[in-house]
């Protein structure tokens, strides 16, 4: 009727069809209905394995954007998912020195303890924010990270970026008002944050390294907000056992990729071998400053020496773990086995029992 000529059988296109590929009905993008179901099961369980109930959209990607607009409550919940609010529970080492000075009890204390941590927590998701946006074709191709709201589509680079300087900014202004250091240190968090996204996580052990120095850092925020000193002990055991850590995931990843997703290129050059020695070497060096610490306590030092043994136990159990395959999530791991737990447990009572017995 208008002209155009009906489409017309070719039988060199029938191999195609009953292959399942539909090509010449979609303008040359090929369409294979079994690995289109295949795809549909994968995106659901990922959905499910993070949290997202939503069931899929007949159309995704640019069509899907015709559906109405989020509320303010449901872009207020979206971005609060892409600042992963689960990796919060990294910046609870700032309670790790005034725990260990036994001064976490006083008001004072404890409020200057609660700003750092909301300091490290506005800066730290200022950084992922960034990241995210830096990465974001890179995670479309992944069968997890593509689910970020960045990734997905759910939040505008752009957005997030200026959230993201918001962060930064009222996060170094926060430490100011807290303490001077605390502001520095602020900014040096985020200097080393930022370039392990842009440059430091490419540079094989920079890589660990710097990961390593993010947790020392995290630490040394609790003592410089609340201005306790910090002894060498301390400094090293945090500092060999956030190596020992980072080893271990890097390890995990290594170990446990299946080919489902392309392996990093620094990962691709560490070895099984190289990073079970990092490994153990960590994890001795972090057992003796530990023990050096325990043995030079003036009073009750029973309870510490005790401690060691938890403290110890707990580094050998996560190795163990490690070597069937568990530790690509370390905060997931450390609380789903009951044996880590218990064995926390423990070195926190007996660690609490030295600093505030007989006080």
């Amino acid at each position: 009727m208008d002209g155009k000529r009906p489409p017309v059988w070719n039988p060199s296109i029938a191999p195609m069809v009953f292959a399942g590929d539909v090509s010449f009905a979609t303008g040359g993008i090929p369409i294979k209905p079994l690995e289109a179901v295949v795809q549909d099961h994968q995106t659901r369980a990922a959905r499910a394995a993070e949290g997202d109930p939503r069931p899929l959209a007949l159309v995704e990607g640019p069509a899907a954007g015709r559906a109405p607009a989020a509320s303010a409550s449901q872009r207020l919940r979206t971005l609060v998912r892409a600042c992963r609010p689960r990796q919060w529970s990294k910046n609870l080492l700032v309670l790790a020195a005034p725990c260990a000075a036994g001064v976490i009890d006083q008001a004072g204390v404890a409020v200057e303890v609660l700003g750092a941590f909301v300091v490290l927590c506005l800066i730290s998701s200022a950084t992922y924010l960034v990241n995210d946006v830096r990465d974001r074709e890179q995670d479309r191709m992944h069968p997890r990270k593509r689910l970020r709201p960045i990734a997905a589509g759910e939040l505008a680079p752009a957005s997030a970026l200026r959230v993201a300087a918001v962060l930064a900014l009222g996060g170094i202004a926060l430490g100011v008002v807290i303490q001077p250091g605390l502001g520095v240190l602020a900014v040096g968090y985020l200097a080393l944050t930022a370039s392990y996204s842009l440059w430091l996580r490419r540079i094989v052990v920079l890589d660990i390294l710097a990961i390593a120095a993010g947790f020392v850092l995290r630490a040394l925020a609790g003592g410089v907000a609340t201005d306790i000193y910090l002894s060498r002990w301390f400094v090293l055991v945090t500092a060999f056992g956030a190596i020992y850590l980072v080893a271990a995931k890097r390890l995990a990843e290594l170990r446990d990729h299946g080919g489902e997703e392309p392996l990093r290129a620094t990962l691709m050059q560490y070895s099984v071998g190289s990073l079970r020695l990092t490994v153990a070497t960590s994890a001795t060096l972090a057992s003796i400053a530990y023990i050096s610490w325990a043995f030079t306590r003036p009073s009750h030092a029973v309870l510490y020496v005790l401690s060691i043994v938890p403290f110890v136990g707990w580094l050998g159990r996560y190795a163990a773990l490690i070597g069937t395959g568990a530790g690509q999530a370390p905060e997931e791991l450390i609380l789903r086995d009951r044996t880590l737990l218990a064995l926390s447990v423990a070195w926190g009572l007996l660690f609490i029992g030295g600093v505030y017995v007989g006080r």
